[in-house]
């Protein structure tokens, strides 16, 4: 079994936390059983190049100059897809194309699971994570926001079709990837499929005080990535609640009972009920 992984790194030798959770997702991805090629576009990021080659990991580098990019961005996750597609069509034997971010333990039962699945064509991801913030692990099941694990089976005639209709899209910095990534998959006609029951995302809090992007830097991120999203869903004729309607549109669309377990039925109980009540009545209450 053999996966394109699409992933990138954050600047080694800056934050020895970040450090540490870097290492410890390639292990991870290394301890899979399947044949993994990393395709790594880094944006200026220092030792990264380094980290790969002792790592002792196959993969596709490129490296994007920083003044490539518009004035003040840092790295631009709609190019890596750019090269990550060519690299899928260029190569006759892949079976997967997986995007994730760098700050996760994978599930190392995740191909196995993935084998079970009877369709040509799919979508698969995990959600919700599971958080270690300070060291602490916290419940799997309350619904934080994020899905960091993304896994695509799809034949060469669908990416050739991704590529396409995500030519005039544009996506800088942080934020709205997962809305990008399911919105996409409706759009090539995949059907979506949450592994929640089988498998669990470890994921970690990365260390931000390292660099410079607060929650302020976030948000500002994330509306001009919201503009950009909107112009993608317009130009496939999908519903504009990908960008505006939060998770609770984006968890609804991935839905499916089958999908079911307790700790699942317990995280959309919350997500639903719980935090949209409490949204509204602090809402009114502002007001």
């Amino acid at each position: 079994m053999k996966a394109l992984w699409l992933v990138s790194f954050r600047p080694i030798g800056k934050s020895k936390i970040n450090d540490t959770y870097q290492s410890i997702f390639v292990d991870s991805v290394k301890s899979l059983d399947a044949d993994i090629t990393f395709s790594l576009t880094q944006f200026d990021e220092q030792n990264v190049k380094k980290f790969i080659d002792n790592k002792n990991i196959k993969n596709f580098y490129i490296n994007i100059t920083k003044d490539k990019l518009p004035n003040n961005k840092k790295y631009s996750n709609k190019l890596m897809l750019d090269n990550a597609l060519s690299q899928f069509l260029i190569n006759d034997n892949f079976d997967y194309l997986i995007y994730s971010t760098a700050d996760i333990i994978v599930p190392n039962n995740l191909f196995q699971i993935l084998s079970k699945i009877n369709e040509k064509n799919f979508c698969a991801l995990i959600y919700p994570n599971t958080h270690i913030t300070n060291g602490i692990v916290k419940n799997n099941f309350w619904p934080h926001y994020g899905i960091d694990l993304i896994v695509f089976k799809i034949s060469k005639e669908k990416v050739g079709k991704f590529q396409e209709i995500i030519k005039p899209y544009k996506q800088y910095d942080w934020g709205i990837n997962e809305n990008f990534y399911i919105a996409a998959s409706e759009a090539l006609g995949l059907k979506i499929i949450n592994l929640f029951k089988h498998c669990n995302v470890i994921k970690f809090d990365n260390d931000f005080e390292a660099f410079t992007e607060d929650r302020s830097w976030q948000i500002k991120s994330w509306k001009e990535n919201q503009g950009y999203l909107v112009d993608f869903l317009r130009y496939n004729n999908l519903s504009k609640l990908y960008a505006y309607g939060s998770y609770y549109y984006l968890i609804f669309k991935f839905f499916r009972f089958r999908d079911l377990n307790f700790n699942l039925l317990l995280s959309y109980l919350i997500f639903y009920p719980y935090n949209l009540f409490k949204k509204i009545f602090n809402f009114f209450k502002k007001n």
